[in-house]
């Protein structure tokens, strides 16, 4: 934190004990590492990578309903979005 304050830098995580910042993402990697990776053996790091690829494409985006996406998917409201722009 020295080097921050020295050159005046904004730190862009939280404070310590504050675990709302990142409650987003941290809810995606439990879904993914409960609903694909701890249900997988992948024999390698490509293997791995297009698994998870695909999990997070063609499913979580596609076909996963968010709460807070007002119970639709990613998908729903990225299409909604590019008819009004």
């Amino acid at each position: 934190t020295q080097h921050v304050h020295e050159y005046e830098m904004k730190q862009s995580f939280s404070q310590k004990g504050c675990p709302y910042d990142n409650a987003c993402i941290e809810s995606f990697h439990a879904i993914l590492k409960k609903e694909e990776v701890y249900h997988t053996q992948y024999t390698d790091y490509s293997a791995a990578k297009l698994a998870i690829f695909q999990f997070i494409e063609g499913w979580y985006n596609r076909n996963r309903i968010h709460s807070s996406l007002g119970y639709q998917t990613p998908q729903a409201i990225e299409d909604q979005m590019r008819k009004i722009a």
